[in-house]
């Protein structure tokens, strides 16, 4: 009879020292992985659904940005184990996201500007 417990979780590097790397092993990360799938699966195939339904074009766009900022929660807190991090990491990440996006937002707002101009003279 084997315990998971009794046996730590690694590898070993393969190079001239041939150490042994100890893992985290938590046997609850499996059902949440499965869990965080599901979920993403889910979301997808409901984009896929509505893409094809009779949804006008303006509701069917805040939709599918809604339901990518939900995926990417899921992506960036569970695979990417953000979820359990110091608050402070978690700002740092997010903060420069928030601040590309809002360039990236300008960019295209003086871009629309520029063309604006351009047609005046």
């Amino acid at each position: 009879m084997s315990d998971n417990h009794s046996k730590p979780h690694g590898y070993y590097t393969g190079d001239i020292h041939n150490q042994f790397v100890e893992e985290h092993y938590d046997p609850k990360n499996r059902s949440v992985i499965w869990r965080t799938f599901w979920i993403l699966l889910f979301i997808t195939i409901f984009e896929v659904a509505i893409a094809f339904a009779p949804i006008a074009h303006g509701i069917l766009v805040i939709t599918f940005i809604v339901l990518t900022i939900v995926k990417a929660y899921f992506i960036v807190a569970f695979f990417m184990h953000l979820k359990h991090e110091k608050l402070s990491f978690v700002y740092t990440i997010i903060l420069p996201f928030v601040l590309i996006v809002y360039l990236i937002g300008m960019a295209l707002a003086e871009g629309t500007y520029l063309n604006i101009w351009d047609s005046i003279f």
